[in-house]
């Protein structure tokens, strides 16, 4: 890779080129299953902020963003999703496994 001497990559760029380095792999897929591949990863293994940012440059048009990764962004979770806070959704219970929700859990994988 090649960058003109003296170029330091931004925030937004860097952004943009991982999110387009994981729709090139997932391009040899079928379309459904490379939007859910993308969709996944991102999901998986960028932090609330790294999905924050890429919202908002989605939200102002997305420029330099492959296609791929545009249409995955309607399931990509917004940052700040309920599950990123510790609960599952529908269920209560406190974060770190404590509460009702994780009492019920235990007892239902002790049960197997």
């Amino acid at each position: 890779m090649s960058h003109d001497e003296g170029h330091i990559m931004s925030t937004s760029e860097k952004l943009v080129r991982m999110a387009n380095q994981i729709a090139a792999f997932f391009h040899s897929k079928p379309r459904d299953e490379g939007i859910a591949g993308v969709a996944e990863h991102i999901n998986k293994f960028w932090e609330p902020r790294m999905r924050r940012q890429l919202f908002e440059m989605l939200d102002h048009g997305g420029e330099g963003f492959n296609e791929l990764v545009v249409a995955a962004a309607a399931k990509i979770k917004p940052p700040g999703a309920p599950e990123e806070a510790g609960f599952v959704a529908g269920e209560r219970g406190a974060p770190g496994g404590k509460g009702p929700a994780a009492s019920k859990a235990a007892s239902a994988a002790s049960q197997k």
